[in-house]
């Protein structure tokens, strides 16, 4: 089974949190790190999967297997009124075996998201997906104030994560500044990775 790779792991409704996704794949991509791209199904209301197994188009569905082996961890998804989408949680809800094993500890890992307005809860929607990473023993890091876009960014961008703010261009495409925060936070984890594997 394949290992030593970045998992980048999201959940996207309008495609803004998919392209911080891509973004983040490009900085691992672009200083050797195999990336593997993966997303969650939808739920209903009584959180039952209301998709095939096999998603028709797009990103591989996620599962337990490419969390245990991956190398570290990027996790997105959109803001929910500050926290993060139902269908991510209901995945990560189901992770309580691997917490019980400590499959995730010491991995790195980030987070990202994307919100319809400025100041729309992304603060607190990354702190809901760091605290996942917490609870598992991960090594959290953000995207800090040496990506110099972080300084200039009109839109979306944080020190706890990369982000996108739809309303800022009216459109799920990331503007300069994001995509740059986006592609050297992926850059940093590709980095941590290869540290924390030097080491081991």
């Amino acid at each position: 089974m394949e290992k030593n790779y970045l998992l980048v792991l999201f959940y996207s409704a309008s495609g803004s949190v998919k392209k911080i996704a891509h973004a983040i794949a490009d900085g691992a991509e672009d200083v050797g790190i195999k990336v593997k791209i993966r997303t969650v199904p939808k739920v209903s209301a009584k959180n039952e999967k209301v998709e095939a197994n096999i998603p028709e188009t797009g990103e591989v569905y996620c599962t337990k297997d490419d969390l245990i082996n991956c190398s570290g961890l990027a996790l997105g998804s959109p803001t929910r009124f500050g926290s993060m989408a139902s269908s991510l949680k209901y995945f990560l809800d189901s992770t309580g075996d691997l917490w019980a094993t400590n499959a995730l500890e010491d991995k790195p890992g980030i987070v990202f998201t994307s919100t319809g307005s400025m100041h729309g809860g992304q603060e607190t929607t990354l702190f809901n997906l760091i605290t996942f990473m917490l609870h598992h023993g991960m090594i959290v890091a953000g995207s800090p104030y040496s990506i110099s876009e972080l300084h200039k960014t009109k839109s979306g961008g944080t020190p706890y994560g990369a982000t996108h703010v739809e309303s800022f261009n009216k459109s799920n495409e990331l503007t300069k500044d994001e995509y740059e925060i986006a592609k050297k936070s992926g850059v940093r984890i590709a980095d941590l990775i290869k540290k924390v594997s030097n080491e081991s």
